[in-house]
């Protein structure tokens, strides 16, 4: 088990303060971060926390699984490694695409 978790389903007030104070309440938290929108600063409406032990990890999944929190049944789980192939906003489908030359340049004729 590890110690870093998932929590998802957050109400959108929900800031990095709020869920370490929330998951206090199992034992003691090393981080919490609120995933925020780059534009907006709005919350996304999931978050990770990292509890100190594997033990107080496994607490806080069974306490808060499903339970309510502001209205909402939050999901908490062990968080996974992000892998090379999660398709996180990056990559290489942006760029200037054009016309039949590739270039994306126009003919001045």
């Amino acid at each position: 088990m590890g110690r870093k978790l998932y929590v998802g389903n957050l109400p959108y007030t929900t800031n990095d303060a709020i869920l370490r104070q929330k998951f206090e309440e199992v034992g003691t938290v090393d981080s919490s971060k609120v995933i925020t929108d780059r534009e907006t600063g709005r919350s996304k409406g999931f978050g990770f926390i990292e509890m100190s032990t594997d033990e107080e990890a496994e607490d806080a999944i069974s306490k808060f699984h499903g339970s309510e929190f502001e209205g909402r049944p939050m999901t908490v789980s062990e968080a996974k490694p992000m892998t090379p192939n999660d398709s996180r906003g990056g990559g290489s489908r942006g760029g200037f695409g054009g016309g039949r030359d590739g270039g994306g340049s126009r003919n001045r004729y």
